[in-house]
């Protein structure tokens, strides 16, 4: 039976959410706690980008190191062959790309202006494809962006294209978040009969319905005998109103009426890591979770009516589907009161070894010690913020790998 696997895309699609934005450790961080959930692939950057390079580099020594294995890393491009091109020599090492290209008559009208038409659109896509899979890429996906507003019989010819030339995955991109969850099913049931490969479904909530629409759009992949990935983003962060929120798809999945029963995700899943990294995607973005999101919100459990705190009292499935610690979610926060030394930009060494000490780690020397402080003050310079123990730690841990996330090379 087909299965439906999630692929994050945070570290692509969240980080171009307009007046946001991520320090390349934080995006690092994104990637530890995707690999600790079970989240099979992680859309991490732009291989095109200069400086994206060294993070993209140093994320892909984790996964040669196993600190990021299984997690896939995969990289996102325009589906030309400059970009190709590009991508391998900035990137030498890349293994799992999206090439991404325009496919409807709003686009090729209203982007391209004229320039393209669609076969120029199929050429230039399979081109591309061609020349990523000549290069080296292992898994390669095909997006047809503003899919939704694409003509179906065009979207079976790209992706019957797409295959022929060795692309494993489409990407069905709902780029405005058009779709309901009854079009694209049938849209996404169409081409996986029709075209018969796996299908992404990369959903927005311009109209508030970008997981009811990942679910039905993965349905509609396995009903037509193919493997459904799901793209998410942590807190449900995107471009506009957002995507799809990691944590309510997999909820949605594996709790939703009678659909876990033929509909299951592919690999292990571990659903208590979600408050985990749900936090610390609010804090490095610095948006607050919505106290009614799904799952890791404030009041996700919390009862104030009568019959509700009677009822929840009495057996917590009279009111909740599922538990709190499921989720990873019932210990208590500490928040200091009195004296509190934090880390920063201009911290000395004697309150960093002291942070350090309170979890419990410890320096073999006073030069170690001020090494590590370095590179936490260069993190805290990126992220103007103080740093979690998370990150405290992984730069302990990993000084080289951290060293080539904090440096940026500009054009000279």
């Amino acid at each position: 039976m087909p299965k439906i696997y999630l692929l994050d895309v945070t570290n692509r699609d969240g980080v171009q959410t307009a007046k946001l934005g991520l320090s390349k450790l934080e995006k690092t961080m994104i990637n530890i706690y995707l690999n600790e959930m079970g989240v099979f692939q992680s859309e991490f950057g732009f291989p095109t980008s200069r400086h994206e390079s060294r993070y993209l580099q140093a994320n892909l020594e984790l996964a040669e190191m196993g600190v990021l294995k299984p997690l896939r890393l995969g990289g996102w491009i325009r589906a030309i062959v400059g970009d190709v091109e590009t991508a391998f020599r900035m990137v030498p090492n890349t293994r799992h790309l999206n090439l991404s290209i325009s496919t409807s008559d709003q686009m090729i009208n209203g982007k391209f202006q004229g320039r393209k038409q669609k076969d120029d659109i199929i050429r230039e896509m399979t081109e591309a494809v061609d020349a990523a899979r000549s290069l080296g890429a292992e898994s390669i996906g095909v997006n047809a962006e503003d899919a939704s507003r694409t003509e179906l019989d065009f979207l079976v010819k790209f992706g019957l294209a797409a295959k022929e030339h060795g692309a494993d995955r489409l990407r069905y991109c709902d780029t405005l978040g058009y779709d309901n969850p009854f079009t694209i099913y049938e849209a996404i049931r169409a081409l996986a009969e029709n075209v018969g490969m796996p299908i992404e479904q990369h959903c927005h909530s311009d109209l508030g319905m970008a997981v009811g629409n990942s679910i039905a759009g993965a349905k509609g992949a396995i009903d037509g005998g193919q493997d459904a990935y799901i793209n998410t983003t942590v807190n449900g962060i995107g471009e506009r109103a957002g995507n799809a929120d990691l944590v309510a798809v997999i909820l949605a999945v594996t709790k939703s009426k009678g659909f876990t029963e033929k509909y299951q995700l592919g690999g292990s899943v571990d659903l208590s890591k979600a408050w985990r990294i749900a936090r610390f995607a609010s804090y490095a973005f610095g948006v607050p979770i919505p106290m009614n999101q799904p799952g890791v919100g404030a009041n996700a459990f919390a009862h104030e009516s009568g019959i509700h705190a009677d009822g929840v009292l009495k057996d917590p499935e009279n009111y909740e589907l599922y538990g709190f610690e499921e989720l990873g979610r019932g210990e208590a926060e500490f928040v200091e009161t009195g004296r509190e030394i934090c880390t920063g930009e201009y911290s000395g060494v004697s309150g960093f070894s002291h942070i350090m000490g309170k979890i419990e780690v410890s320096f073999a020397n006073r030069e170690e010690a001020n090494n590590i402080l370095e590179l936490v003050r260069y993190a805290n310079v990126e992220s103007q913020k103080p740093l979690v123990e998370d990150e405290l730690l992984f730069i302990a841990r990993y000084p080289e790998i951290a060293r080539k996330l904090l440096t940026l090379t500009p054009l000279e």
